[in-house]
């Protein structure tokens, strides 16, 4: 009886996987895709005194002919300088748009290599507004709203049709901020095809 189950699971799990390679069907013009990424900021570093960056996006790919896509979203990004025994956080929240251009693809269409560059505007708090610390010190840095762009780079892995795994490394430069106006980021992310 046991071996008839397994058979039978077996069977059905071929008929699956030969479905999926027979309806391959990546990067068509229209098709849309979500993605979730997040990742390290200027290096990670995971003690407290080196001060902490991660940031966190979300966004939608419509992809174009030739591979190529357009991708719109939102992320948010902070970093976290010392002051004496503390961090103060300094928080971006921004929107981005912008184009991708697919240079490289394996001939199976499971990996995809594509440079992209994003217009990115959005607004920058540091220490969420508190400009008095603890220790009776003042923040001179102001809130801000930010305008600028970036260029990045990202390896998308598709793991079966409609779920992807993507990798990506990104400069940003953002007028506007009294902090820093260049951001280095390295992350992961993870997309679905929902069309």
């Amino acid at each position: 009886m046991n071996r008839i189950a397994l058979i039978i699971t077996l069977t059905c799990s071929l008929c699956l996987l030969c479905i999926g390679q027979a309806q391959a069907q990546r990067y068509l013009l229209g098709q849309k895709g979500i993605q979730l990424t997040g990742g390290a900021v200027d290096g990670f570093q995971f003690r407290k005194a080196d001060g902490q960056a991660f940031f966190g996006g979300i966004a939608l790919s419509t992809y174009t002919k030739n591979g190529n896509r357009w991708v719109i979203g939102a992320e948010y990004l902070q970093k976290s300088h010392e002051y004496k025994d503390i961090l103060i956080p300094v928080s971006q929240i921004t929107a981005e748009g912008g184009y991708y251009l697919n240079f490289l693809s394996d001939p199976k269409k499971t990996v995809f290599f594509s440079i992209g560059v994003s217009a990115v505007t959005g607004y920058e708090t540091v220490n969420w507004g508190k400009e008095l610390l603890f220790d009776g010190a003042t923040i001179e840095s102001k809130d801000n709203f930010l305008y600028g762009g970036a260029v990045s780079f990202e390896i998308e892995t598709f793991l079966s049709d409609r779920f992807a795994l993507l990798l990506n490394a990104r400069e940003r430069i953002l007028f506007g901020s009294d902090i820093n106006k260049f951001h280095t980021q390295v992350g992961i992310g993870f997309k679905v095809i929902i069309n």
